[in-house]
C-alpha cells in the first residue's frame, strides 16, 4: 500500500490509497481532519473519565470489576426472621458523623484504605471472642485476581468496623471462610475448590495466622459448611459443573478430620448455600442464595434421608435499585446471637449485576461503530470518501450495478446544495455524535448509579424536608418519585401549609413520606422543630428544585465534614455599603465569592438550626417573614453567621444541573423577580440591624480544593 497525492477539479486536493485487489479509495482532507478530530476526542473522553481524574485517591483498588462491586452491611433484629438495617436502629457514631450509621458498613474502600487493594468484599463470617465480633470475609484482590480472606473486627457489636489485615492468601483462588470451633481450637474452612479440595486451617494466632492442618476430603467442594448434629459432623457443599453449580452434596463423619462418608441421597437438587446454618428455637436452618437469600428449614437429617423446605426469611428488599448498595443481588448471610439477646446478621449486596462491566464495553464499542458508520455514509454521500473499483472486479461483482444506482438515488434524494440536503446531513452528524457521546459514557462512566460518599469509610442517611400546598401537587409528584430513589434519603417529610392533603398511595416514592400538616400558611413552618425525624442531617429542599441524586450525596458528604455549616447549592453575596441590596448569584461570581446559600435547598442540623430559628432572639426576625412572606433563608443566614464567631458559616457544593419546574406548573412563589428581590433587600438591611452583617463573612470559590465549589 502506498499514499500519492491526486489532483481533484471538483474537490480539489485529495489523497488516494492504492490496494492490491484492483481498486482504490479516494480520502478528503476534511474527512481526514474529522477523523484526527474524533480520534482527539476519543483520547480526551479517556482521559476525562479515568479514575485519575474523577477524585480517587487510590490508584489500585475500587476498580470496576466483572465480578461486582459488593459491599457488606449489618442487621438487627430480635429474631432471624425479623431483620432491620443498622439505619432503622438510629446508632450514631460521631468519629465518622454518621447519625445515623448506615448500610453498607465494610467497602472496597475500607480495605483499600487501610492499605491492602481490594475491589470487593463478599462472603462474611462472623466469630465472637472476648466481648469482640470478628468478621471474616473474601477481598478481590485487583492485583492477583484472585479471592483473599481478610478480617475485621468491631467492639460495638457490630456498628463499625476496623480492618485487622489479611488472614489468609493462597496462590488461588479463595472464599466462603467459614469459621468454627473444635475442642477449643478455632479453624476456617474456606472454598478452595480451584484447588481441588477441602482444607481445614488452624489459627495459631488469631486472628490473622492460620496453619494447614489437614486436607479432610479430595473433593472440590463449593461454599462449604460444617456443623454438628446429632452426634454427628456434617459437611454441606455442591459440585461445580461446566455450566453452573447445581447439585448439593453432604458427607459425615463423627469428626471434623474425618473420615467422611457420602450420603445415599447425593447428589440432591437445591440452591447454593447462602452463608452459616443456624439453629432457631429447636430448628435447623439452612442459607441457601440465588439473586437474593433465601433459607431453608432442614426437617430430616440422618444417614438415610434428608428434607429441607423453604421458609420465609422476612427481609424487605431493597427498591432504590442501583442506587442501593444492594439493589441488585444479594448471595450471603451470617447470624449470630449477641449477649443481650438480639440477633446481628452480616450480609453482602452488589448494586450491579455479574459480566456488567463487559455488557457496557459491548453496547458502548457498539454504538461508536454505529457512530463511526454514519459519519463515513455522510462522507460517501458527500464525495469525501470515494471508493473507486477497477474493470476487472465491476465485470465479476454483478451486485456493482446495483450498488452505483443505489448510491445515485441516494445522492439526488439527498442534495447537500439543497436546504432540505443540509438539514438531513445536519441531523446525521448531530444523531452520529450523540450516539458516540453515549457510547463513550457506556465505557467510562460507570454503572450508572449514583452512589453515596463516604466519610472515614461510614456512609450515613439524611432527611428531605419540603414545604408546598394544594396547587403544588404536579411538582410534589415528580419530587417524590425522583428524589426517594436517591441513596441516602431516608425519609421525606412534607410540610403541608394549606389545601386538601393527596393521597399517599398517588405518590410514587421508595422511602417513607410524612405529611405535617400546618394551622398557619407561614414561611417559618420549614423550620419548626421536628421531633419525629430521625436524622440528624435535614435537605431543606423547595419542591420545585429537580436536580441530580448525584449533587445531593455531594452535598451531604461536605455537610458532614462540616456539620456546623449550611451547606447549599444556591450561593449569594451580601455587599456593601448600605443600602444592602439583594443581588443574583452572577454577583456572587463576578467578585469571586459568596457569604450566603439559599435554604432552598441546603442541609443543615436540624437541632441546631430549627432551635436557634425558633430562639426568642430570632423571634423579630420571624415576625418579618410572616409579615412580606419571604425571607425565611435569608434570616437562617444571619442566625449561623450570628453565632460563628469569626470562622465560616456556610458552604457551596456546585450542581451538575438544576431546574426549576415552577416555571412550568405556574405557581411560583417569587414569580415577579424585581418585586421579589426589592423586599429580599429590605430584609438584608433589617435583620444587618438585629443581628450584625455578613459583609464581612466572604468565602471564595474553589477554596475547598474538591472541584465542588467551583
Amino acid at each position: 500500500m502506498g499514499w500519492s497525492p491526486m489532483s481533484d477539479k471538483t474537490h480539489g486536493s485529495r489523497w488516494r490509497v492504492h490496494e492490491n485487489g484492483g481498486g482504490a479509495c479516494t480520502l478528503h482532507p476534511l474527512f481526514v481532519s474529522f477523523l484526527l478530530c474524533v480520534s482527539f476526542g476519543v483520547f480526551y473522553m479517556f482521559y476525562l473519565f479515568s479514575g485519575s481524574n474523577l477524585g480517587y485517591e487510590n490508584s489500585v483498588g475500587c476498580e470496576d470489576d466483572n465480578e461486582g462491586s459488593w459491599g457488606i452491611g449489618v442487621f438487627y433484629g430480635d429474631s432471624p426472621f425479623s431483620l432491620k438495617p443498622i439505619e432503622d436502629m438510629n446508632i450514631l457514631d460521631n468519629r465518622s458523623a454518621a447519625w445515623p450509621v448506615a448500610n453498607p458498613v465494610l467497602t472496597c474502600a475500607s480495605v483499600t484504605g487501610s492499605g491492602i487493594p481490594s475491589n470487593f468484599v463478599l462472603d462474611p463470617f462472623l466469630y465472637a471472642k472476648d466481648d469482640m465480633l470478628y468478621m471474616f470475609f473474601v477481598s478481590k484482590n485487583p492485583i492477583t485476581r484472585q479471592g483473599d480472606i481478610g478480617v475485621a473486627r468491631s467492639m460495638d457489636d457490630g456498628a463499625t468496623w476496623e480492618h485487622l489485615g489479611v488472614a489468609l492468601d493462597k496462590d488461588w483462588h479463595l472464599s466462603h471462610p467459614y469459621v468454627f470451633d473444635y475442642n477449643g481450637q478455632i479453624y476456617m474452612m474456606p472454598d478452595g475448590s480451584r484447588n481441588g479440595n477441602l482444607r481445614l486451617y488452624r489459627a495459631t494466632e488469631f486472628p490473622l495466622k492460620w496453619k494447614l492442618e489437614k486436607i479432610i476430603l479430595d473433593r472440590p467442594l463449593v461454599d462449604a459448611f460444617i456443623i454438628q448434629h446429632e452426634e454427628k459432623y456434617w459437611i454441606f457443599g455442591f459440585i461445580q459443573s461446566r455450566i453452573t453449580c447445581q447439585h448439593l452434596e453432604i458427607w459425615y463423619s463423627n469428626s471434623p478430620f474425618g473420615p467422611w462418608t457420602a450420603h445415599r441421597k447425593n447428589p440432591i437438587s437445591g440452591p447454593l448455600n447462602g452463608g452459616r446454618p443456624f439453629l432457631y428455637n429447636g430448628n435447623l436452618y439452612r442459607l441457601a442464595h440465588d439473586e437474593r437469600v433465601r433459607v431453608f428449614k432442614i426437617e430430616v437429617l440422618s444417614v438415610n434421608n434428608y428434607k429441607e423446605v423453604e421458609v420465609d426469611l422476612g427481609m424487605k428488599n431493597p427498591t432504590k435499585g442501583k442506587n442501593a448498595w444492594n439493589g441488585a443481588r444479594s448471595h450471603h448471610l451470617n447470624v449470630q446471637r449477641l449477649r443481650t439477646g438480639k440477633w446481628l446478621a452480616v450480609a453482602d449486596g452488589d448494586r450491579t449485576l455479574y459480566g456488567d462491566v463487559t455488557r457496557r464495553r459491548i453496547v458502548g464499542c457498539g454504538l461508536i461503530v454505529t457512530a463511526g458508520s454514519i459519519i463515513y455514509i455522510i462522507c460517501w454521500l458527500l464525495g469525501f470518501v470515494k471508493c473507486l473499483v477497477t474493470h476487472n472486479l465491476k465485470r465479476k461483482n454483478g451486485v456493482y450495478l446495483v450498488w452505483e444506482r443505489l448510491k445515485l438515488r441516494l445522492r439526488l434524494n439527498i442534495n447537500p446544495n439543497t436546504y432540505t440536503g443540509k438539514f438531513i446531513f445536519a441531523l446525521l452528524v448531530m444523531i452520529s455524535v450523540m450516539i458516540m457521546c453515549v457510547g463513550f459514557w457506556y465505557i467510562y462512566g460507570g454503572n450508572g448509579a449514583d452512589k453515596p460518599y463516604s466519610v472515614n469509610s461510614r456512609f450515613s442517611q439524611f432527611t428531605l424536608l419540603a414545604m408546598t400546598y394544594d396547587a403544588r401537587i404536579w411538582n410534589l409528584k415528580m419530587y417524590v418519585k425522583h428524589y426517594s430513589r436517591c441513596a441516602s434519603v431516608r425519609e421525606i417529610v412534607v410540610v403541608w401549609n394549606k389545601g386538601k392533603l393527596p393521597d399517599l398511595n398517588d405518590l410514587d416514592s421508595t422511602v417513607p413520606v410524612r405529611f405535617r400538616v400546618e394551622e398557619q400558611n407561614s414561611l417559618n413552618n420549614r423550620f419548626r422543630p421536628d421531633p419525629l425525624i430521625k436524622t440528624k442531617a435535614v435537605l431543606e429542599l423547595d419542591d420545585d428544585i429537580m436536580m441530580n441524586c448525584d449533587d445531593l450525596e455531594r452535598g451531604f458528604k461536605i455537610w458532614r465534614e462540616n456539620p456546623q455549616r449550611l451547606v447549599g447549592f444556591y450561593p449569594r453575596l451580601v455587599t456593601g455599603p448600605p443600602p444592602l441590596m439583594y443581588r443574583p448569584e452572577k454577583h456572587a461570581r463576578k467578585h469571586n465569592g459568596y457569604n450566603m446559600v439559599l435554604t432552598g435547598a441546603a442541609f443543615v442540623d436540624h437541632d441546631v438550626a430549627f432551635e436557634r430559628y425558633w430562639g426568642k432572639e430570632a423571634e423579630p426576625g420571624r415576625n418579618m417573614v410572616d409579615e412580606v412572606f419571604n425571607c425565611e433563608d435569608v434570616l437562617m443566614n444571619f442566625l449561623y453567621a450570628n453565632a460563628t464567631v469569626g470562622g465560616v458559616s456556610v458552604e457551596y457544593v456546585k450542581p451538575a444541573w438544576a431546574i426549576d419546574t415552577s416555571k412550568f406548573s405556574g405557581v411560583a412563589i417569587s414569580g415577579n423577580t424585581q418585586a421579589h428581590y426589592r423586599v429580599r433587600s429590605q430584609c438584608l438591611e433589617k435583620f444587618s440591624r438585629l443581628y450584625g452583617g455578613l459583609t464581612d463573612r466572604k468565602v471564595e470559590f474553589r477554596r475547598r480544593k474538591d472541584g465542588w465549589d467551583l
